[in-house]
């Protein structure tokens, strides 16, 4: 007889430690919950005592609050179902469930990555603010940093020596205005290549227009040329034009502060470009100059220079030349560029006649004896302006290699012509001097006078006060000079002649 067997599902009870395990943890909480069983912080008691745990440190106590038979699984049902027991959350006593702990906690990172992103953009933000901060005190250029020195009367060690700053000239307390770099920058549209009027040895002029209307001319320093000389230069131009006042000088308006980013020059803006631009340069088709235009500039920049050579201490400009003589629209000159000028002073600070320092100046117009001997003096302007006066009438530049080589120097060939009697070989034919009689004693007498100013031996020029009356004689009595006219020219460079006037070398 066969006998049955009947199986009873009948529920397993489990302790109740283990049955909240079961119902409410995953299988990585079971296991974790079996390595922490032995430790002294997990306590278990019987009949649905309470089981507390610490979870991960976030500060909240978890309690499971577990009721009389709970934690039983129905086989039905699967491991996943339980019956009997409740999760209770009770803020009061700092009790969470499993299930608020990780909503929390994904609220918390959800907070936290936006907060730590800004936190970590404005300190990107700081970083780079003072980066350019540090850069721009950087990029104070070495015109700023050297004028700095000079400003306080001194120079930079181990840089400069006295003799960099030719007149010891200083930006400091200088009667003039001080211009604010920003507004200089905002006036030449950021030094726009495109109003750029011209390209010198160590700066750049720039037109610009100030807040207030003026159109100026503003000289930068070039990049390159940011050297302890080149940055005296502009130091001792801003000096010698803050205390000149003459109608044929250019006039200065001012210049940048020693704690700008770089030191600029500002001028009056002169339009119609430089003596050289129309006698020789790219605007000499105009055919802009006629003789009597070419006689007043003569006398202009003769008067400038006679000016110079008066004041105290007297000043010699050092770098006379057609393209530094601008022209305005009615073709009057005013003479400029004094960054090579010097005064002339010993070595107590007092006025005298001559000054021992390296030659400077353009090619073509350098005093040959200063050159040769390191002797500056008034007639060396003498000298440079004797070349303006062959420039004048002959409309050639003063170096042209393309001439034949005893020609290339245009004071040479000026003296041959004159010595040999051959003035119509060295005159511009497009002046009048074969059509007009009075033109053409006129520019014969221009020409022996620029002979006499070339003469090698500087004793032999005259000054520029007797170079000044006989131009004037010459325009006022259109040629016939008075008492007895211009002295013959002398036979040789080196023979001497008669000046017919008592003016000293330097003007009182």
């Amino acid at each position: 007889m066969a006998s049955t067997v009947t199986t009873v599902a009948t529920p397993i009870a489990l302790p109740s430690s283990m049955a909240s395990l079961v119902a409410v943890a995953s299988p990585e909480e079971l296991q974790q919950h079996r390595w922490r069983r032995g430790a002294a912080a997990t306590g278990v008691g019987e009949g649905g005592e309470g089981h507390d745990w610490e979870r991960g440190g976030a500060g909240k106590r978890r309690r499971l609050l577990l009721g009389d038979g709970g934690g039983r699984i129905r086989p039905d049902l699967g491991a996943g179902a339980r019956f009997g027991g409740s999760t209770e959350e009770n803020e009061e006593e700092g009790s969470v469930s499993l299930t608020g702990a990780k909503k929390g906690d994904t609220k918390v990172i959800a907070i936290g990555l936006p907060v730590a992103a800004a936190v970590l953009l404005l300190l990107l933000l700081v970083v780079s603010f003072l980066y350019v901060r540090k850069r721009r005190q950087y990029k104070t250029t070495s015109s700023s940093r050297l004028l700095k020195h000079t400003a306080s009367g001194g120079t930079p060690r181990s840089r400069c020596s006295s003799n960099d700053l030719e007149s010891g000239g200083s930006v400091h307390n200088l009667p003039t205005h001080l211009f604010a770099y920003e507004e200089l920058e905002e006036a030449t549209d950021g030094f726009s290549a495109a109003l750029e009027l011209g390209d010198g040895g160590f700066g750049t002029v720039y037109k610009g227009q100030l807040r207030d209307g003026r159109v100026v001319a503003v000289k930068r320093l070039h990049n390159k040329s940011r050297s302890c000389r080149h940055v005296g230069q502009f130091v001792n131009e801003a000096a010698i034009l803050s205390r000149m006042r003459h109608p044929n000088l250019v006039t200065f308006y001012g210049c940048t502060s020693s704690r700008s980013r770089e030191l600029l020059l500002v001028y009056e803006h002169v339009p119609n470009g430089t003596v050289a631009d129309h006698l020789h340069g790219p605007r000499a088709p105009e055919r802009a100059l006629p003789w009597p235009v070419r006689l007043r500039i003569a006398v202009e920049a003769a008067s400038a220079l006679d000016y110079l050579h008066a004041v105290d201490p007297p000043v010699v400009h050092r770098d006379v030349k057609t393209s530094n003589i601008l022209l305005d629209t009615e073709f009057h000159i005013k003479v400029a560029d004094f960054g090579l000028s010097r005064e002339l002073l010993d070595g107590g600070g007092n006025a005298a006649h001559v000054v021992a320092t390296a030659p400077q100046g353009t090619p073509g117009y350098v005093d040959p004896e200063y050159h040769r001997c390191y002797r500056l003096t008034d007639r060396s302007d003498v000298y440079s302006f004797g070349v303006v006066l062959a420039e004048l009438v002959s409309s050639k530049p003063a170096v042209d290699v393309g001439r034949d080589r005893g020609d290339i120097n245009l004071a040479a060939m000026a003296v041959d012509r004159v010595q040999r009697g051959l003035v119509g070989e060295l005159v511009d034919m497009g002046i009048g001097y074969v059509e007009d009689g009075e033109t053409r004693r006129m520019v014969t007498m221009v020409a022996e006078l620029a002979f006499r100013c070339l003469q090698q031996d500087g004793e032999m020029r005259p000054p520029v006060r007797e170079v000044l009356d006989v131009l004037r004689g010459m325009q006022r009595e259109g040629g016939k000079v008075e008492d007895g006219g211009v002295p013959r020219s002398p036979d040789t460079v080196h023979a001497p002649w008669d000046s017919r006037s008592t003016t000293p070398s330097v003007s009182q």
